[in-house]
């Protein structure tokens, strides 16, 4: 029997402390991606974009999602800005190191972390340099 996808729930986004947090849920998958691509793309079209993506209510995220947050980062960095993920998955920590991806993201478990100003100055000097 076809498994019937529906469209995905839309991300929540909010400023908090001039920080960009953007909340999805669900499924990160095939399905999923373009309509969030499209949403974090917006999101990371302006000048030192500073974003934070809540991935606590993410149930699955599959090699498209990983290349969503991937694409999101490449875009971030291109505009000078930041991106945090927030995760309490071991699971999700497990995908990276596999993946390539060790060390790419930084990684909070939780949202007042990543909302805390930078801990080190390599944010601070491309913000200002």
């Amino acid at each position: 029997m076809a498994e019937m996808h529906s469209e995905p729930p839309p991300p929540t986004v909010r400023v908090v402390a001039g920080r960009t947090v953007v909340a999805l849920r669900g499924e990160i998958d095939l399905f999923s991606v373009p309509s969030l691509s499209a949403r974090l793309d917006e999101l990371t079209a302006g000048r030192r974009p500073d974003l934070v993506v809540d991935l606590r209510d993410v149930s699955f995220i599959d090699c498209s999602g990983l290349g969503m947050l991937c694409r999101t980062r490449n875009r971030v960095v291109a505009q000078e800005g930041r991106l945090r993920l927030v995760t309490d998955s071991p699971g999700f920590r497990r995908l990276l190191p596999p993946a390539g991806l060790a060390g790419v993201f930084e990684l909070d478990t939780r949202l007042c972390e990543a909302l805390a100003p930078a801990a080190d100055s390599r944010h601070l000097a491309r913000a200002t340099g």
